[in-house]
């Protein structure tokens, strides 16, 4: 995802001298190099400073440039939170602020580096959209949307890189505030965002292989969240399994049982989501999701498949 984010971000800024790049202290800047070099003018590097790094993408933005702030997900969001609300959301710029390792991705840097709670704290902001791709090919399509867009910030979580293409073949293409039906069934609905997504692919050719037929959806944005098109799945299926990498309060999965509360539908969703505590090991990433019971034998043996 970083990759292809870096990418893309090239080629529009050669079309589109607005957009900028502001970065914390991750010189050189690894993927995004080349953006760097070849427009220095455009390229900040604050060093271990977020406050400042948000504070001049707001100020570059009211100037009429389309700047994205760009670091690890834990500091593009936690220590720069007030400046983010008050600089960014309460006036509303549309600055991106990317968040590079969402979830517990950095694995082996230990809890410092661990975004287990960015999606609760990013939807919890007015004016602020959350956009988290399950794999490269949405993460394009989502740079390419933030790069226009004109709702206000946005709060763009993606993996580092290696994560599969699952969007490949998918029935319709990607568009912001739209769950996207990636492969259709009619017993199981199987409802996943984000880098981990390739554990939950597993967990549907794990129902598959038991006979269960499976519909795998993205839900890459978060907020706004497509109730509706969630709640019209839901009704659809049998059952439903949310997976997702973040901890229970302020998930997807917390949403969707609320929506499905407020609507009165009575029907069995299984969530799955990182736990509400911090964990002092390390390892790969999916070694430390399964540490948080996020592996596909786990699930499926608590799904009893």
């Amino acid at each position: 995802m970083r990759n292809r984010f870096a990418d893309v971000f090239y080629d529009l800024g050669l079309k589109d001298d607005r957009l900028c790049m502001v970065v914390a202290d991750i010189s050189p800047a690894g993927s995004i190099t080349k953006f760097r070099e070849e427009f220095p003018d455009r390229f900040i590097n604050t060093g271990v400073a977020e406050q400042v790094m948000i504070g001049l993408a707001a100020g570059m933005a009211l100037r009429g440039l389309r700047p994205f702030a760009y670091t690890i997900a834990t500091f593009t969001l936690y220590r720069p939170f007030e400046f983010i609300r008050d600089d960014l959301c309460y006036q509303n710029l549309p600055v991106t602020i990317v968040g590079i390792g969402g979830g517990v991705t950095y694995s082996t840097l230990g809890g410092t580096h661990h975004a287990m709670e960015d999606i609760a704290i990013a939807s919890a902001l007015p004016n602020m959209s959350v956009i988290a791709p399950i794999d490269p090919d949405e993460t394009e399509a989502a740079t390419r949307w933030c790069a226009t867009q004109t709702r206000g910030p946005v709060y763009l979580r993606l993996g580092k890189a290696g994560e599969p293409n699952l969007s490949k073949g998918a029935e319709t293409e990607w568009e912001f505030g739209k769950p996207r039906l990636l492969q259709r069934g009619q017993d199981v609905l199987v409802l996943t965002y984000g880098p981990m997504s390739g554990v939950a692919w597993d967990v549907v050719c794990g129902l598959r292989d038991k006979g269960q037929s499976v519909s795998f959806v993205s839900c890459h944005t978060l907020k706004p969240l497509d109730t509706d098109t969630i709640l019209d799945l839901i009704r659809a299926h049998g059952r439903t399994v949310i997976i997702e990498e973040t901890t229970p309060e302020g998930s997807l999965g917390q949403s969707v049982k609320a929506s499905l509360y407020n609507s009165g539908i009575d029907k069995p969703v299984d969530t799955f989501s990182l736990k509400n505590e911090f964990i002092h090991s390390y390892g790969s990433h999916t070694e430390l999701l399964a540490v948080h019971g996020l592996s596909a034998p786990a699930i499926l043996e608590k799904l009893g498949a």
